[in-house]
């Protein structure tokens, strides 16, 4: 290239910035700082480079980042804002990281590293459109995403920025947290004693009035299955469908069926296809907190509309639990009742720490203590119990172990009814007292009352891994992946893969997904526990003893013997053979 020629590319440019920046560093810089290093450590910089995007520059509240994809980009951006959603749950509103971001493609400038042109202007205009926890794109960027990503868009239209002189068009990825205020309305109705939600008729965009049958018929379907989550209250299909036909403000909904969630959709068809997209929104917030879209063929119209109903009820389980979760952090300490209280121990249990775990059974303690046959608070305790054995936390005594037995059986005998109830309480008693047939028939029961249970599915994955039938375990796996791809709990379905694996002999592919697991959660003692028995039966001696430092740095406590107790009533001999050997072969202790 000849001296002074300018170079030119044309790329993907996604800005991003942290809203309200200057407000959190206000209140607290330092804490707001080591915050936002963490995210970008933790989440923002490997989703960047997971996605092949360059960083081109960083200022102290935000990103400039360059990739050759527009898919990469808003794949990178959705990744992001879905998992902030997830961190953010359990964090005051005031305190929280939420980025904007903006996305455009167009034809850039490079010199000395740096990017400049009107397409890096339109990408930073676009950001400052965003909504906190929202990302918005170009027409030209969503022009070549909009039929290869499974995300919903909300057309915003022609909007005028600061210093570009045509108007931009503008769409909003319809998924995330939006931190609109709710306008003024009327009083609503008193909301039931659970998380409450309404399933509207969807919108028959088919242009063939003859399909009202399969519309009507998809909405019975999803509300039949989200229906069978027992935590819910779930509005009779008889009355969401009194607004069929009606042009709908899902606020007044909301007043007048006394529900905190609306679900709302529409349907499209083209020739023998069609598209479904929905949307769940916290109409207490106008949060648009799940978007999707589902495609299929209607040539067998029952089997797209359980694929569908399955696949929505799955979804926004955890959507709808993550909304209550942030709801109970917000309620004033004094008024918490044995359901709030529940709420905020899931929200520690997710954080996966040692302080977390003990401040979560403390939490469930306390809701005991208000009622006492609350059988969710009972189980979730059997839960914590597992998750602080299998990482050596908490030195558990002979006590504590045989209060989470106890507990399950005190849940399992409480909530016959209830999915989630059982399948935390019953793989308590699988991994904690050896009841390998109690707890086939209790996931049996558990996944007969709701087959969308995507973490049900998980647990049952982790039994077959455990118990030697690595494919059962990996189509169980699958399955939960399918039915909730964003859960908070999706760390335990690659950690059950890299197990399956092990238990198949096949070492390299357990360590694929084992480090996949750990991405996540650095510090899960059992993928490391599964990097150190595989590389010691691959022969890889140094590579074995250098994981087995950093596992006996989560459990210093670890050895054969304190191994063997803590697994042996679970695990299929050979397994635990398979295990033993290579714990052995890295050189950890007999004890």
């Amino acid at each position: 290239m000849s001296e002074g020629r300018v170079e030119r590319r044309l790329a993907a440019i996604l800005a991003a910035d942290v809203a309200g920046y200057s407000r959190l560093m206000g209140t607290d810089e330092e804490g707001t700082l080591a915050a936002l290093r963490a995210v970008r450590r933790e989440l923002a910089d490997p989703k960047i480079a997971e996605h092949r995007g360059r960083i081109v520059k960083t200022t102290g509240d935000g990103l400039l980042v360059e990739f050759a994809s527009v898919v990469d980009a808003v794949r990178c951006a959705v990744e992001v804002q879905r998992e902030m959603i997830a961190r953010n749950a359990a964090t005051p509103a005031g305190r929280r990281i939420e980025f904007r971001m903006g996305i455009n493609v167009g034809d850039i400038i490079i010199e000395d590293g740096d990017i400049f042109g009107d397409g890096v202007n339109i990408a930073a205009r676009l950001e400052a459109l965003a909504e906190p926890g929202g990302i918005c794109l170009s027409a030209a960027a969503h022009e070549q995403v909009r039929d290869r990503l499974d995300i919903a868009f909300d057309d915003l239209g022609e909007q005028r920025v600061r210093n570009i002189t045509r108007p931009v068009r503008t769409y909003r990825v319809a998924l995330g947290i939006s931190s609109r205020a709710a306008l003024p309305v009327g009083a609503p109705l008193p909301l039931p004693d659970k998380p409450s939600l309404a399933v509207l008729p969807f919108q028959n965009m088919t242009g063939d009035a003859e399909q009202e049958y399969f519309v009507d018929g998809m909405v019975e379907e999803i509300t039949t299955a989200i229906a069978r989550l027992p935590w819910l209250f779930v509005i009779a299909r008889n009355s969401a469908f009194t607004y069929k036909g009606k042009p709908v403000d899902v606020k007044q909904v909301a007043q007048e069926l006394g529900v905190r969630y609306v679900l709302e959709g529409s349907v499209r068809k083209a020739g023998n296809r069609v598209r479904i997209t929905g949307q769940l929104i916290d109409t207490a917030t106008s949060a648009h907190i799940w978007a999707n879209r589902f495609d299929g063929a209607i040539d067998d119209i029952f089997e797209l509309q359980d694929q569908v109903a399955s696949s929505v009820a799955g979804a926004i389980e955890p959507k709808l639990r993550q909304s209550e979760i942030e709801r109970a952090t917000r309620k004033p300490t004094a008024s918490l009742d044995a359901y709030d209280l529940y709420l905020r121990a899931l929200a520690q249990m997710y954080h996966y720490t040692e302080r977390g775990l003990g401040d979560s059974v403390a939490l469930l303690r306390r809701a005991l203590e208000i009622d006492a046959s609350y059988a969710p608070a009972a189980a979730l305790v059997s839960w914590c119990r597992v998750l602080q054995r299998v990482q050596g936390w908490g030195a558990l005594s002979d006590d504590d172990v045989a209060e989470g037995v106890s507990l399950a059986r005190q849940a399992l005998e409480g909530a016959r009814d209830d999915s989630e109830t059982m399948w935390l309480a019953g793989y308590a008693m699988f991994f904690l007292a050896g009841e390998t047939v109690m707890a086939a028939e209790v996931l049996d029961r558990a996944l007969t009352l709701n087959p969308n249970a995507a973490t049900a599915w998980v647990v049952r994955g982790w039994i077959h891994a455990v118990r030697n039938q690595p494919e059962a375990a990996i189509e169980a796996f699958e399955r939960a992946r399918r039915l909730s791809p964003f859960d908070p709990l999706h760390y335990l379905n690659a950690a059950g893969v890299a197990v399956a694996h092990l238990a198949g002999r096949r070492f390299e592919q357990a360590l694929e997904w084992a480090d996949r697991a750990l991405h996540n959660l650095p510090r899960l003692a059992p993928m490391a526990r599964v990097k150190v028995v595989a590389n010691a039966h691959l022969g890889r001696l140094a590579e074995a003893r250098a994981e087995l430092a950093g596992l006996l740095a989560i459990d210093p406590r670890l050895t054969i013997s304190a191994f063997r107790a803590a697994l042996a009533p679970a695990m299929a001999p050979e397994v635990l053979e398979l295990y033993v050997s290579g714990l052995r072969l890295a050189g950890l202790p007999e004890g």
